[in-house]
C-alpha cells in the first residue's frame, strides 16, 4: 500500500507538503489532486523516476508526458523558445487547465517528449499541485493517475485500486472536479492547433488568440 498523506490533527499542511517533496527528491512516485484528475508525479529531471511513470501506468513510451511547472518564468530552460501566441495564452489562462505544447530544450529527457522534440506545459490551479511543484522547485510530471486505456481518478481510492500497489505515496485531497481532462495547444506551428479540446473550450481559446 502507498503511504497516504493528508492533512489532520498530526499532520499539517505544510509537513504533508513536505514529505511530497522528499518523496520526489528520492526518485519516488505520487499520486496528488489537480483542477481535473488526479495526476501522477515524479521529478521530471529524474529519468528513472520517469521511466518508472510509464511502468506504473503501463504506457506506451510513443506517448509523451506533459509537465506542472510553478511560475511563467519556469518554462524558460525548457523549451528552445516562447512564441507570442503562447504568451497570449498563458496570460489568459494559466495557472489553469491549458497544457501548452513548446519545442523542448535539450534539458528535457525524449522519454517525455516521446522522441517529438515537444514537451506540453501548465500551470496547475490546483493549490496542492501547485505547492507541491514550488516546494519541489523542479517540473513535475502531469500524467493522469490511471492505467493507459483506464478511467481517470477524482477520488484517491479509485487511484489506490487502479495503482496503488505500485506507488509510494498519494496525497488524499478528496474527491476532485472530474470532467473533462485539460485542454491541450500546439504553439509550435503557425496557426497553432488544439490536439485535445478539455475544459477550456475551442471557441474561447480561438476568441483569446484573435482579439
Amino acid at each position: 500500500m502507498p503511504e497516504i498523506l493528508k492533512p489532520d490533527a498530526d499532520n499539517s499542511e505544510k509537513k504533508v507538503l513536505s514529505r511530497a517533496a522528499e518523496i520526489l527528491a528520492g526518485g519516488g512516485i505520487i499520486a496528488y489532486p489537480t483542477e481535473t484528475f488526479y495526476g501522477l508525479g515524479a521529478d521530471a529531471t529524474n529519468e528513472k523516476a520517469i521511466e518508472k511513470i510509464f511502468a506504473v501506468k503501463g504506457r506506451d513510451l510513443k506517448n509523451p508526458i506533459s509537465l506542472i511547472i510553478g511560475k511563467p518564468d519556469d518554462i524558460y530552460p525548457l523549451v528552445k523558445n516562447v512564441p507570442e501566441t503562447a504568451k497570449i495564452l498563458m496570460a489568459a489562462f494559466w495557472p489553469g487547465a491549458l497544457t501548452i505544447v513548446f519545442q523542448a530544450s535539450d534539458k528535457i529527457s525524449p522519454l517525455l517528449t516521446a522522441g517529438s522534440g515537444k514537451i506540453g506545459l501548465r500551470i496547475s490551479s490546483h493549490p496542492i499541485a501547485l505547492k507541491i511543484v514550488q516546494k519541489l522547485k523542479k517540473p513535475l510530471t502531469a500524467t493522469s493517475a490511471n492505467l493507459s486505456g483506464t478511467p481517470e481518478c477524482s477520488l484517491a481510492s479509485e487511484v489506490i485500486k487502479q495503482i496503488g500497489d505500485k506507488i509510494d505515496a498519494i496525497l488524499d485531497w478528496g474527491e476532485t472536479q472530474g470532467g473533462k481532462a485539460s485542454t491541450i495547444i500546439d504553439v509550435t506551428c503557425d496557426p497553432s492547433v488544439i490536439l485535445r479540446e478539455g475544459t477550456i473550450s475551442r471557441k474561447i481559446i480561438e476568441e483569446c488568440i484573435n482579439r
